[in-house]
């Protein structure tokens, strides 16, 4: 069995706010902006809000989910950008907000958008090189992947191949297939393949294993999975997962999505989807929701000097 360097665990958290207020909801179809390429973790996350708002009638206008990876997933916070005012178009965001104005330069900042909620934070495993160099498989270039990389290295002083792919599902086929020897991912890109025994979880990048100890494989559950300090790798890294509407909407739409996607933690449907994929439900308010992404932002520039990822 081939190594796998991503099985995590993730915390879940909602902006809880005042209840949406009367008199707006979208008139449209919304659009629900996946910057990342189909079936990665984020695709799979849209796609599991689109199902439980649909199943259960959650909002009278659909939702469809918008693949925008192009360019490492600029081509999302770029039309994000360029959307002020537009209540209809959702950003499911992760890490890449930091990463990718400082390793591409382009000219986005996420305090220009309007956020919703912090929906996850998800957890990263990592494997230790055998030989040298080591090829390892992740998300993108110069994003949190390829980040902690550069810090195994680093840490252990092995030394690794990085190879980026458009997304985890394809870091995940790339690993089966023996093209890599190991690879960064969340935990629902490589659940099928670790599930059917393809691929081997090593450690994951908490400081306490997962809680959930219901058998995923034959012989393992997620609480199995050792963290990457009890194997001698002292790394801890928690993914974002937002949602942010455009800059400049109202206050009544922010509130129509805020009691949206509250209602959304409620459903079968998402408590069915943090479970399986080893999410940990918990809730923040508004403003200790924007003190993290300030702080989160701060410890990804940091991580992104240090590996030396910052364009000059």
């Amino acid at each position: 069995m081939r190594n796998i360097v991503k099985t995590a665990a993730a915390l879940t958290a909602m902006l809880v706010s005042a209840p949406a207020m009367a008199g707006w909801e979208p008139t449209k179809p919304v659009e629900i902006v996946v910057a990342a390429g189909a079936g990665g973790a984020s695709d799979q996350m849209a796609r599991m809000m689109q199902a439980a708002i649909q199943k259960n009638n959650l909002m009278k206008q659909p939702m469809v989910v918008s693949l925008k990876g192009g360019a490492s997933g600029a081509e999302a916070l770029m039309y994000m950008k360029s959307s002020d005012g537009d209540p209809n178009k959702v950003l499911i965001a992760y890490s890449l907000i930091y990463m990718l104005p400082l390793s591409a330069k382009i000219p986005f900042n996420w305090r220009e958008l309007t956020p919703v909620s912090v929906v996850a934070k998800e957890f990263i495993d990592a494997a230790k090189a055998a030989s040298s160099p080591f090829k390892m498989g992740g998300t993108g270039s110069k994003r949190e992947d390829h980040v902690l990389t550069v810090f195994m290295e680093q840490k252990t002083g092995a030394k690794f191949s990085y190879l980026p792919y458009k997304s985890g599902g394809e870091a995940a086929t790339q690993l089966v297939g023996n093209h890599t020897e190991s690879n960064v991912n969340n935990p629902s890109e490589n659940l099928e393949v670790w599930r059917a025994g393809q691929v081997r979880a090593l450690c994951v990048f908490d400081k306490e294993r997962i809680s959930y100890k219901t058998k995923v494989t034959d012989t393992q559950s997620w609480n199995d999975i050792p963290t990457c300090k009890e194997e001698g790798l002292d790394v801890q890294y928690l993914m974002l997962r937002a949602m942010f509407l455009p800059g400049k909407v109202t206050a009544e739409q922010q509130a129509f999505y805020v009691d949206l996607f509250q209602k959304v933690t409620q459903t079968l449907e998402y408590k069915d989807y943090m479970e399986k994929q080893a999410l940990k439900p918990i809730f923040l308010s508004g403003k200790d929701m924007l003190k993290f992404l300030e702080e989160d932002d701060k410890l990804n520039a940091s991580l992104m000097t240090e590996a030396g990822f910052v364009a000059k």
